[in-house]
This record gives C-alpha cells, sequence and structure tokens, in this order.
C-alpha cells in the first residue's frame, strides 16, 4: 500500500472502478489499492489507486462536479513508443486529443504525454533553437520526438 502524505483525488460523477483499473493498466508500478463502497446503493465510492508510483483517489460522488482540463496527470515518456502507446491508449473508446501533448480519456480525465526530451529542449540556452521547438510543439496534438528535434536544429 503506497502510503503518501498527499495525493491527488479526482470527482468522478460514475465509472470510478472502471477507470482505476484501466489506468493501472498503462504504466509499471501501477495497482489498485483500495475500494471503498459508501451508502445502500454503492454509488458512492473511493477507489485508491498507483499510477506509476504516485497515489491517487477517486472518489464517485455523482454529478454536482467535473473534472476540469485544469487539473491533469502529467506523463513524462522515454521515447515516441511510449508516448504513442500512451497516447493510443488514452485517446481510445472515446478519449479526444487535445493541442501541444494534452488529451481528455473516455472518462473526462486529463492528461498531459510528455516526452523527456520536450522540457529539455524548450529550457534549453540556446533560446533561438528553443523558441523553434516551443513553436514546433504549438503546431502538434500527440508530441512527435523527430520534430521537436528537427525544429531545434532548424531544419
Amino acid at each position: 500500500m503506497n502510503v503518501a502524505k498527499t495525493r491527488a483525488c479526482f470527482w468522478f460523477g460514475s465509472h470510478a472502478e472502471e477507470a482505476a483499473e484501466f489506468y493501472v493498466t498503462l504504466m509499471p508500478d501501477s495497482r489498485v489499492e483500495r475500494v471503498n463502497r459508501h451508502g445502500p446503493d454503492d454509488g458512492f465510492v473511493v477507489v485508491e489507486f498507483t499510477l506509476g508510483g504516485t497515489p491517487y483517489l477517486i472518489l464517485q460522488g455523482g454529478p454536482q462536479f467535473e473534472l476540469s482540463p485544469a487539473l491533469s496527470i502529467s506523463v513524462i515518456t522515454q521515447d515516441q513508443a511510449e508516448t504513442d502507446r500512451l497516447w493510443a491508449s488514452l485517446t481510445s473508446s472515446g478519449g479526444k486529443p487535445s493541442m501541444c501533448g494534452w488529451l481528455i480519456d473516455r472518462f473526462g480525465l486529463s492528461w498531459q504525454i510528455i516526452p523527456e526530451i520536450m522540457p529539455r529542449l524548450l529550457a534549453d540556452p540556446n533560446r533561438t533553437a528553443a523558441q523553434h521547438v516551443s513553436e514546433a510543439m504549438l503546431q502538434m496534438q500527440k508530441i512527435e520526438i523527430a520534430e521537436l528535434e528537427a525544429a531545434y536544429r532548424g531544419d
């Protein structure tokens, strides 16, 4: 059990268990830790899970609140293959791609799928090259590493 002092809690109107079960298939060191049902109809559910070593909570509390892109899970990927795999998984079955590595999965949760090279290129001391990377990124939905590198080189 991942006992952390802090963790993000996402309010879902429904499908908390289904979402958590899906999320833990996405990366290593992920698992559903506990499911707590409250009330006679089991409509109020708290799912504790670990995703990539980080603890999270999903509270299924009904339709009073909606998820917002103002809070997202940001995943730093190692390479294009991992970026492609996560992007495909999260946009499948009703997920929606957005811009600059952002997407909304089929449950309404926002994600940022960011190759580890992107923040490094954007922070590069060569501000002209970094600006070219930024301009290329702003044209993308899913981040393409080769295109970022080409922009950095000025190709």
